[in-house]
């Protein structure tokens, strides 16, 4: 008889079968190509409207990139899109379209503002963790809600995730009228967080902590390639019939999943209240949970591959107002790019059964 394999060998063979795949089927290569499409299909926008592209991408290149602090800013708008699009893209992997990320987030950020401004007015690093915890717990409750309402009454995921997002920036805004609203301010803001909570920045950076905090969601690929639950999670994303077959609990995988994607989402509000605008604003958050999706994709629904998705657009984002101040060319050009960028890089990695 053989020896018995180790316990831990089965998953490692597995993450080695993935990276292999990954490899062989050149999505790297092919994500890469759609990158560049993208780029030269905004080329040809850029030049039909009289401009040059090679200045216009020139000068996008040194707002995102050109001095430290301009890469600082960058890596400031790449956190939020990498804490969530992380969560997104495990949704996804395992069949669950979880569209919420935006009400998660916007909660997140109550989560933080709250547990900061109630904390007692002493130095303490414990204040920006335990706020953090507070934004992740309650971005993880409100997922929590859509995943009752989707199990409990048969609601697609969909049609309950996306609607419990105009909730959650209606509850935002009644919070901000009411308890943590500043009073004679002549918007719906918070009191300023006291400064034992602000998350530190790097000097001559201004990258805040939260960056950091977001490539540990970069753990969640060997959640996904090298633990049972993570494969699990894979062979549900394939068929929930094989899961099922398998064993699998299909209604606790939708569970654990879409906390996960909670936590991680209310995880960047959270980061975003404490790391960039030190008070809790209304609308703080518009945009970044659909912009998560976005990354997600870019990403192929992997989630290492989503830290490099995430700076791209951040860059992208960073280097806009640069081009458009310096060539004419509109800021709207990078939402061009991106939805360009996602369309190709979804047609290069859409698998033909």
């Amino acid at each position: 008889m053989t020896d018995a394999a180790p316990p831990t060998s089965p998953a490692r063979l597995l993450a080695l079968a993935a990276w292999r795949f990954h490899v062989g089927d050149r999505l790297a290569w092919r994500i890469a190509a759609a990158i560049a499409l993208s780029f030269v299909s905004a080329a040809l926008l850029v030049a039909l409207s009289g401009h040059n592209p090679a200045a216009a991408f020139a000068a996008m290149a040194a707002g995102a990139a050109g001095s430290p602090h301009q890469l600082g800013v960058a890596l400031n708008r790449a956190t939020p899109y990498l804490l969530a699009g992380g969560g997104v893209a495990v949704c996804f992997r395992t069949g669950v379209i979880n569209i919420g990320a935006e009400g998660q987030i916007a909660l997140g950020g109550v989560g933080a503002a709250a547990v900061a401004l109630h904390w007692p007015d002493t130095p303490s690093p414990a204040a920006a963790i335990v706020a953090l915890l507070g934004a992740a717990t309650l971005g993880a409750a409100w997922a929590g809600v859509a995943t009752a309402i989707h199990l409990g009454r048969r609601v697609h995921e969909v049609l309950a995730t996306l609607l419990l997002n105009f909730v959650a920036l209606l509850l935002v805004q009644q919070t901000l009228a009411g308890p943590l609203g500043q009073s004679g301010a002549g918007f719906l803001q918070s009191p300023e967080i006291p400064a034992a909570a602000w998350l530190g920045k790097a000097p001559n950076l201004g990258a805040h902590a939260g960056v950091f905090i977001a490539v540990v969601a970069a753990a969640l690929s060997l959640i996904l390639w090298l633990t049972p639950f993570g494969f699990a999670l894979r062979v549900a994303g394939r068929s929930r019939r094989a899961a099922a077959y398998a064993g699998f609990s299909m209604n606790g995988l939708t569970w654990g999943v879409m906390l996960l994607a909670g936590a991680l989402a209310g995880l960047a509000g959270g980061v975003e209240v404490l790391g960039m605008h030190h008070r809790l604003i209304e609308g703080f958050s518009t945009g970044f949970g659909f912009k998560a999706v976005t990354v997600a994709l870019l990403g192929a629904l992997e989630p290492l591959a989503v830290i490099p998705a995430a700076l791209f657009v951040g860059l992208l984002e960073a280097g806009s107002l640069s081009m458009q101040r310096q060539i004419g060319v509109p800021s709207a050009l990078v939402a061009v790019i991106e939805g360009l960028t996602m369309l190709f890089v979804l047609a290069a990695t859409v698998r033909r059964t």
